[in-house]
Parts: structure tokens; C-alpha cells; sequence
């Protein structure tokens, strides 16, 4: 199947309720659980989301947490779960921590959640950047990023459609040895997360597609071109998805106090802000939205679906 549908601005959201940081959660996921994540995935798949996203996160230290927290569901667990109850939405590790793990665990595990799901596998990668979980589990904090463009090399191999794939490296090698089932896809898309020069040049020399984080609107369109000129350089000419993170949205006038960031209002208006990303060169956004409850939240993403997102590939 196609990653995305070609010629339109797609969106996604990551999932609420798997990753509580206090710089985004909203109250009530505090007590929330697997009913509502799955209410979550069955709106947003019935509705028109192109995907549903998860974090990863193996361990958060003492000094991080009352910012971050310590709730990070397993991605793989969670996309899997998720899997089981819907049909068509794609699923997205956004971002896997793959250095923290030797890539052919890494490689299992995607594989068995895209076989098992039909195909909608995006794996999204990022380096990581808590000191304490890398050096727990026994990973390299400090070459984490030489460490990562190597895992991208070696996962791109153990997920091809080889039954004993091969990769020889600096700091992974294996050959001879089996996996099965395989990916449901010929070639799961690897998203690179990140928005730091090293992160951008990795998007645009070993990914399919690229995640930035926290960009700016006024920054985007540097960036943009900063990796579709590296690629060009590189001579790599098949399509790079490039994404962006929208500010909070909220459908409609709300009737109590959503941050003075959050892009609300009128479909049409919110429409015409959001299809400046597409101006820019951005093929898909991920939205996220403001919501004091589940049901507060599922409606938003309905209203998004039906009211905003038909004006979004208009000129």
C-alpha cells in the first residue's frame, strides 16, 4: 500500500495517553487507559487520519520526570494493540530509540507488528537524549548518533525481504541467521525524527521520510531546503516525505481558555493557516489537539476530519 496518498496534505496525530510529559498532556489522561487509546484509534481510523504514532521511552531518571514523567507505553506493544482493532490507519514508532537495541531485536519486532497489521508499518527513528536510560541499558549515549546512522543501515537490511539478511559494519554485523514472519511490505519507510543538523543530514541521506521536531513555521522552509539540497548532492532521487508539528488546535470557538499558541476558529480559517505548510514543501502534519475529556477529544478529531481537513488541498 501507499505510505501516503500523492498529491495531498495528509495528517496524523500522535497518540495522547502513551506519553504523559506535562509540556503536552492534557489533565484528563492521567487517569486514562487502554479503552480510551483505543476509542482514540478507532475514531482516527474511521475518520481519515493517515496515521497514529507512539513514543519510546525504556526508562525515565529520577531528574527528568516530574517534567516528563514516567509514563511511555511501549511502542511496539501499543502500534500492536492498536493494530488488532483497526483497519486502515497507519502505524508510527515516532520516534523508536533503535540504538538502544541491537537491530535485529529491533528488526523482530517491526516486522512481526508489520506482518501482523496488514503492511501499515512507518518506523520512525530517532537518537535519543537521556544520558541515564543509554547508559542502563548498556548502549553508547555519547556516539549515539554514529550509532543510530548504523542501525538505520542494518534495519533497512533485516527488514528488507530477505529470510537471512545480511549487514556488515563498524559495529553490527549478521548473516546466516533467519527471521520470520517477515514485513508485510516489500520495504518498510523509515522516518529519521529530529531537527538538529545531524538529524537533518540523516534525513536526507538515509531516510524516506523526515519528522522534524518543534520546528517553527518561519524555520521550516530553511530546513526544507537544507535537506532536499543534501539529497540532491547525494544523488538520491527517489521522494522524501517531509513532515512538520502543528501548534494545538481546537476546531470551532472554544468556550474556555486553550493557550494562546492554539490555532482555533472557523474550518475554512483554520484551513487556510494549516495549508501554509503545504506551501512550504511539507507533505504531512501532525496535529495535536487541546481537549478536557475522551469524548472532547474524539469529537475534535471528528470535526477536524470532516470540516477542516476537505479545505486543506484547496489553492
Amino acid at each position: 500500500m501507499p505510505i501516503l496518498p500523492a498529491g495531498r496534505l495528509s495528517y496524523g496525530m500522535q497518540l495522547p495517553v502513551q506519553s504523559q510529559s506535562t509540556i503536552y498532556t492534557e489533565a484528563w489522561e492521567a487517569s486514562a487507559g487502554p479503552g480510551d487509546l483505543a476509542e482514540i484509534a478507532r475514531t482516527a481510523d474511521g475518520t481519515g487520519f493517515a496515521y497514529l504514532a507512539s513514543c519510546d521511552h525504556v526508562a525515565i531518571p529520577r531528574r527528568l520526570a516530574e517534567v516528563m514523567s514516567t509514563v511511555w507505553y511501549d511502542p511496539v506493544a501499543t502500534l500492536a494493540f492498536l493494530a488488532g482493532i483497526t483497519e486502515r490507519v497507519l502505524l508510527m514508532s515516532h520516534v523508536a530509540v533503535v540504538g538502544l537495541r541491537h537491530p535485529l531485536a529491533t528488526a523482530k519486532q517491526y516486522a512481526t507488528l508489520d506482518h501482523l497489521s496488514g503492511g501499515r508499518l512507518i518506523l520512525g527513528v530517532g537518537a535519543g537524549h537521556v544520558r541515564e536510560e543509554f547508559e542502563a541499558l548498556g548502549a553508547d549515549f555519547d556516539g549515539r548518533g554514529g550509532v543510530l546512522d548504523e542501525t538505520i543501515d542494518a534495519l533497512k537490511a533485516a527488514l528488507g525481504p530477505e529470510e537471512y539478511p545480511e549487514f556488515a559494519g563498524e559495529r553490527f554485523s549478521f548473516s546466516g541467521l533467519g527471521q520470520r514472519p517477515r514485513p508485510a511490505q516489500e520495504r518498510v519507510p523509515v522516518w529519521v525524527g529530529g531537527s538538529s543538523p545531524a538529524a537533518v543530514r540523516r534525513a536526507a541521506l538515509r531516510g524516506d521520510g523526515w519528522l522534524p521536531q518543534g520546528d517553527p513555521r518561519d524555520r521550516l522552509p530553511r530546513q526544507i531546503a537544507g535537506v532536499r539540497a543534501l539529497r540532491e548532492e547525494a544523488g538520491i532521487e527517489e521522494p522524501l516525505v517531509i513532515g512538520a508539528i502543528t501548534e494545538p488546535l481546537y476546531v470551532g470557538e472554544p468556550a474556555w481558555s486553550v493557550g494562546r499558541r492554539t490555532l482555533s476558529g472557523k474550518p475554512e480559517v483554520m484551513a487556510e493557516s494549516l495549508r501554509a505548510y503545504g506551501a512550504m514543501g511539507v507533505h504531512q502534519i501532525q496535529v495535536r489537539f487541546r481537549s478536557r475529556s475522551l469524548g472532547e477529544l474524539t469529537d475534535q478529531m471528528a470535526a477536524f476530519a470532516a470540516d477542516v481537513a476537505p479545505y486543506l488541498d484547496q489553492q
